[in-house]
């Protein structure tokens, strides 16, 4: 099963089965970034249906924050629990039933019927996206000993996580689509021929948990896509193998019980508290600026514009008066008639503006994917392990503020091209950590020590950015719309945490070629 004897030898061709092994992984990294990703794009109109809560209100910002942060603690604290699992159980164990978790999870969210249904099941996707991806990476990492052929593995496989990125943008561009029965865009101006979704609804014995309002909601069919990557692990668990070096161990009685508390000793203090800072510094630029973009996009010139166009035609102020003195004789409260109204407007706003979010989201994914092959390109040819980190900190200092303080506030267009550039900076971070962390712990700490630093630092602490964010836009003594708030807002956080990054990335140690052998 190794590639190699040992890591001073030249590195073999893959064999089948560590193909398969890649291909698995692959698709758990690129679906792992598709499950997390959903939700930007889908809570928005969710809020709306299931709470008819409004943008800009604080029923809106409490509820955002909460299907946020919420689904984060959970990830963060089973997603340990995950780890250590992963350490006690073994590597392909532990993925395979995380990838099924989060996958039926998610699919099951697509039926919420309330708020709480959807934030339980979310609960649930963000626990197997975040023991997954400990697991995968353990076990990539543990499969090769020569270290160059592990780092391009590690890299490439992780690239993955952008196009899963990207897919979901494609798959909310298409639900939004199809829930029409229109053609569906991809990329590049291609574009998949008109299909008709079929409605959503609860079978008769679930009936007590409600009715779904919507039968054709674009943000269902979203959720629910992400069931595919049940699919292919179900047809090709049964030929995946046990990592080698934990097999050996546990079979040679040397694999020691892991413990969190060895974390914190002595030799891996410095390690543990500099990765999990670091780690969280990385989520927090995700979703504290690059995330929020599709609640920054409505507020863009030609976003509004266009808004404005679909409304004269489609709902003119004769047809909102004609609705209102309707409403009005059928003895409706004036707040019944406000919300009326206003579901009939953001029934016509509501597609547009996803579009568009689902349009700058694939291009942020595209500089994703560039970033994490870029990533992987650079951490073999570069020994050290600060540089090639900084390669993407140091001009993020620059690059972040202006693309949400000036391009996010601007223009579409130059929106798209930033998250490209954001994209790139930003993402590639991950799969950073993702070489990183295998080489700084030993073999039955490996699982224990990646999930502290990816899962409380950056799942649980990162992502709670997004709150951060969306707390502070109000708070802004600027004269702007709601959406321009969270633009600045964003900038401002994206520049605080890429410079905690930096300067920690001074402290970070720099991996012992003895490590993955320990």
């Amino acid at each position: 099963m190794r590639a190699t004897a040992s890591s001073g030898n030249p590195s073999q061709p893959l064999t089948g089965v560590q193909w398969l092994i890649c291909v698995i992984a692959a698709i758990g990294f690129a679906f792992d970034i598709y499950e997390l990703l959903m939700l930007p794009l889908i809570i928005r109109p969710a809020l709306m249906e299931l709470g008819n809560i409004r943008p800009g209100t604080p029923e809106f910002t409490q509820w955002f924050s909460l299907m946020f942060y919420v689904p984060a603690v959970a990830g963060g604290i089973f997603g340990l629990l995950g780890g250590y699992l992963t350490d006690r159980l073994g590597r392909r164990r532990v993925l395979t039933w995380s990838i099924l978790l989060y996958a039926f999870s998610a699919f099951a969210a697509g039926y919420s019927t309330s708020l709480y249904m959807l934030l339980f099941f979310r609960c649930l996707v963000f626990v197997g996206v975040c023991v997954e991806f400990v697991a995968a990476v353990a076990w990539l990492a543990e499969l090769f000993d020569n270290p160059h052929q592990r780092e391009k593995v590690l890299g490439w496989t992780q690239a993955f996580s952008s196009i899963g990125g990207l897919l979901v943008a494609v798959a909310n561009g298409a639900a939004i689509a199809w829930a029409k029965n229109e053609p569906a865009p991809l990329i590049l101006g291609l574009q998949l021929p008109a299909f008709q979704l079929p409605s959503i609804a609860l079978p008769e014995f679930l009936g007590f948990l409600g009715q779904v309002k919507d039968v054709h909601a674009p943000w269902r069919y979203t959720l629910m896509s992400g069931l595919l990557p049940a699919i292919p692990l179900i047809l090709i668990r049964p030929f995946l193998p046990e990592s080698p070096a934990w097999a050996r161990k546990r079979e040679t009685g040397k694999l020691r019980r892991p413990s969190i508390g060895e974390l914190f000793s002595p030799e891996l203090r410095r390690t543990t508290l500099i990765t999990t800072l670091m780690f969280t510094c990385s989520f927090a630029a995700a979703f504290g600026a690059i995330q929020q973009m599709p609640q920054i996009v409505p507020g863009l010139p030609e976003v509004k514009d266009t808004v404005a166009k679909a409304m004269e035609k489609d709902f003119p102020e004769k047809a909102q008066a004609g609705m209102s003195k309707k409403l009005a004789a059928e003895g409706k409260t004036e707040k019944e008639i406000t919300q009326a109204v206003e579901g009939k407007k953001r029934s016509i706003a509501g597609p547009i503006e996803q579009a568009k979010a689902a349009n700058a989201t694939k291009m942020q994914e595209i500089g994703g994917l560039l970033g994490r092959g870029a990533l992987a390109f650079l951490i073999v040819v570069i020994a050290s392990r600060r540089t090639v980190l900084r390669i993407f900190l140091l001009p993020g200092l620059i690059a972040m503020p202006v693309v949400f303080g000036w391009a996010a506030v601007t223009s579409l267009d130059y929106l798209q091209y930033g998250m490209v550039i954001a994209g790139f900076l930003t993402v590639a971070q991950f799969s950073f950590w993702g070489n990183y962390l295998p080489l700084v712990y030993p073999v039955h700490l490996r699982g224990t020590g990646e999930s502290f630093a990816a899962n409380i630092g950056g799942r649980l602490i990162g992502t709670s950015f997004a709150a951060v964010t969306q707390f502070l836009a109000p708070l802004l003594p600027f004269g702007a719309s709601a959406p321009n708030k969270v633009a600045f807002a964003a900038a401002i956080v994206a520049f605080t945490v890429y410079l905690i990054n930096f300067i920690a990335s001074f402290y970070l140690p720099e991996p012992k070629p003895e490590a993955m052998s320990e």
